[in-house]
C-alpha cells in the first residue's frame, strides 16, 4: 500500500496528515489473467522457478470447474497426467488418506469407481474422484504455500483502454476496479478467452466446416447421433401433439439446424455439474426456482411417457455419499442452444445466461421430484435426493462455476485437429498430452422434416492412442502478439477441442505454457522462439509426460 502526506501550512504552525490509498499499480515477471485449474498450476511452476508473479482472477474461488463440481475426473489415460497435474490428484489422495475426511461415510464404504480408471491408485498415489471442497482446499494451500499473489474478483477492462501494448508485446492490462497490472509474459487461463481477444489475437467460436482441416467430425454433425443424448422414440416438439400450428414446446429452435458437416456459430451446451447427495443429514431438497414453469420440461415428460428409464445414469459417485451429476439422456441439465452468444456476450450478458442456465437447471430438478406428470416411481425417487449441505456454501449450496466447455478457440501459430488426437500427423514439439475421447455435447434441439424432434452435435470418438500437443497451440501468430500463452482456449479446431478440453490437460498445459514464459523471460525473446530443446528438458525434470 502507498502512503501519501499531506502537509498543510498556516499562520499557527504545520499539520501532517497521513492516511493510505489502495494500491492501482502492480509489477511482476508474468501477469496470469483466470482462477481456473490452469491458471493456478501456472502460478506454482513460476514460483518454483524463482520468478516474480500475479494472478488476476475475475472470479472469487479459485480452480475453475475441478472445484465447481467436476469432481468425477475425465482422466482417459492416466499414466499421461504428469507434472503438477499429477501432483494435484497426489494431493487428493493424501486427503482422503485421512479419517477426517470421511465425514458422511467410511473409507471403505465408498468403493472404487472412477471415469475409465479406479477412483483410488494406491500404487500410485493418486485419487482421481473428489468432492468440490476439497479440490479447493487443494488450489488454496498451493497458493498458502507457495506465497502466491492472487487478487480476486478483478475483471478486465476488455475496452481498449484494458490493455496497453507496445507494437505486438503486451505492457500492461487493466481492470474495472482501476488497477494495472504490469509483466514481460502474460498467460490467459480463462475459459472465455478475453485477454487473448483484448490483445488482437485470432481466434474462431463455433464449428469450423469440415472442409476447413479436412476433418469428419466438424461442422454440424445432423443424423450422427453418438451417446445416448438422443431422442430414440418419436416425439412431437409441438405445444399440441402433431399440430405444428400449435407452435414449439420451450427448448426446440425453429431454425433449419444446417448441412452436414458445414461450420456454424454454435457452440456445445453448457450445464452445472452438481453436486447432489441423498443422505438425509447433509441434504437440502430441491426448492422451486424464481421464474418456475413447469411447462418448459414438457419435452421431458413426454420422454418419461416414451417409456425411457436412464434417470440415474450420470450421477456418478464421488466421497461422502455425494455425486458429480452430469448431464445424460435426450432431455437433461444441458441448456443446449442457450449459450451460443456467451463466448463474447458483456458481462452484464453473461451474468444473465449464467443466471438463466442456473433456473433452467433447477427448475427441472423440482420438476422431477414433484410435478404430477413425472412417473411415480422416478418422483419419488427423485425426491429424496438433494443438494449438499456442505458444499459452495457461500453460493446457497449451488456450483459457483458453469460448465463453459467451450467459448474462443484461439487461431495460433498451429492448429490442433482430429489428424493430431488420431496421431495421424507428426507433432514434433509436445509439451503435455491428452487421451479422452472428442467429445462434444450436443449443439441443437431443431425440427426434423418428419415432425418429430431430435438433438444434434452429440459427438463421441476415441483417438487410437495418447497423442501430443503441440508447443505451437499455446502461442498467437507473432505479428498478432509475442508475449502471450495461452493454455485453455488454445489454438484448435472445434472437434480437438473436444478432447484436449479436459481438466488433467488444462493444468498440464498451463504448467507447460508457465514454463515457456519463464524461458522466454530468461533468453529475452519472443514465445514464438523459446528454443524447444530448453523447454522440452524443463518440462521433462518437472515431470511433464510429452510421449509415450
Amino acid at each position: 500500500m502507498k502512503k501519501f502526506h499531506i502537509v498543510i501550512s498556516c499562520f499557527i504552525g504545520v499539520v501532517t496528515l497521513g492516511f493510505t490509498l489502495p494500491k492501482k499499480e502492480y509489477n511482476a515477471d508474468l501477469i496470469i489473467y483466470g482462477g481456473t485449474s490452469a491458471a493456478i498450476t501456472a502460478a506454482v511452476e513460476a514460483v518454483n522457478s524463482g520468478v516474480s508473479v500475479i494472478v488476476v482472477s475475475p472470479d472469487k474461488h479459485l480452480g475453475g470447474l475441478s472445484s465447481g463440481g467436476l469432481g468425477f475426473t475425465d482422466t482417459g489415460n492416466k499414466s499421461v497426467i504428469g507434472g503438477l497435474a499429477r501432483e494435484f490428484y497426489h494431493q487428493i489422495f493424501l486427503h482422503y488418506n485421512q479419517e477426517k475426511s470421511w465425514t458422511w461415510q467410511r473409507k471403505n464404504e465408498y468403493g472404487n469407481q472412477g471415469q475409465g480408471t479406479p477412483a483410488v491408485d494406491g500404487a500410485n498415489r493418486t485419487m482421481w474422484i473428489f468432492e468440490p471442497h476439497a479440490a479447493e482446499m487443494v488450489f488454496e494451500k498451493w497458493v498458502k504455500e507457495k506465497k502466491i499473489q492472487v487478487l480476486r474478483e478483478e475483471l478486465l477492462n476488455r475496452e481498449a483502454s484494458g490493455i496497453q501494448k507496445k507494437g505486438t508485446r503486451i505492457e500492461a492490462i487493466r481492470t474495472l476496479s482501476g488497477k494495472t497490472f504490469r509483466g514481460k509474459m502474460f498467460i490467459d487461463a480463462t475459459y472465455e478467452g478475453d485477454l487473448m481477444a483484448l490483445a488482437g489475437v485470432s481466434y474462431h467460436v463455433g464449428r469450423e466446416a469440415n472442409s476447413t482441416y479436412g476433418e469428419k467430425w466438424n461442422g454440424v454433425q445432423v443424423g450422427v447421433l453418438h451417446h445416448g443424448h438422443w431422442f430414440k422414440s418419436n416425439i412431437s416438439p409441438y405445444v399440441v401433439p402433431g399440430d405444428k400450428s400449435s407452435g414449439l414446446l420451450f427448448g426446440v429452435s425453429e431454425e433449419d439446424p444446417g448441412q452436414y458437416g458445414e461450420a456454424d456459430h454454435r457452440v456445445q451446451a453448457y450445464c452445472f455439474r452438481m453436486c447432489l447427495t441423498d443422505h438425509a443429514s447433509n441434504r437440502v431438497p430441491f426448492k422451486k426456482p424464481r421464474n418456475y414453469d413447469p411447462k418448459n420440461y414438457e419435452l421431458l415428460a413426454r420422454v418419461y411417457a416414451s417409456g425411457w428409464r436412464e434417470t440415474f445414469n450420470k450421477f456418478d459417485p464421488i466421497p461422502n455419499k455425494k455425486t458429480d451429476t452430469n448431464n445424460h439422456g435426450p432431455f437433461s441439465t444441458d441448456f443446449i442452444g442457450m449459450n451460443y452468444d456467451y463466448p463474447e456476450a458483456s458481462y452484464e450478458r453473461r451474468k444473465e445466461m449464467i443466471q438463466q442456465h442456473e433456473e433452467y437447471q433447477k427448475g427441472l430438478l423440482y420438476f422431477m421430484a414433484n410435478d404430477p406428470s413425472m412417473p411415480a416411481d422416478v418422483r419419488d425417487a427423485y425426491s429424496k435426493w438433494g443438494l449438499a449441505k456442505d458444499e459452495f456454501k457461500d453460493n446457497g449450496n449451488w456450483p459457483h462455476q458453469l460448465y463453459v466447455r467451450e467459448a474462443r478457440r484461439m487461431v495460433g501459430q498451429y492448429v490442433m485437429t482430429e489428424h493430431d488426437t488420431f496421431s495421424d500427423r507428426v507433432v514434433s514439439n509436445s509439451i503435455g498430452m491428452g487421451s479422452y475421447t472428442l467429445d462434444s455435447h450436443n449443439v441443437q434441439r431443431y425440427v426434423k422434416p418428419d415432425g418429430f424432434v431430435q438433438n444434434e452435435g452429440d459427438i463421441g470418438v476415441h483417438p487410437k492412442k495418447p497423442y501430443k500437443i503441440s508447443y505451437g497451440a499455446l502461442v498467437p501468430k507473432e505479428s498478432e502478439c509475442e508475449n502471450l500463452l495461452v493454455p485453455v482456449c488454445l489454438s484448435s479446431s472445434h472437434i480437438a477441442f473436444g478432447s484436449i478440453r479436459m481438466e488433467p490437460v488444462f493444468m498440464i498445459l498451463g504448467q507447460s505454457a508457465a514454463a515457456a514464459a519463464i524461458l522466454a523471460i530468461k533468453d529475452d525473446v519472443t514465445v514464438q522462439k523459446v528454443n524447444y530443446d530448453k523447454l522440452h528438458k524443463v518440462l521433462k525434470e518437472r515431470g511433464q509426460v510429452m510421449e509415450m
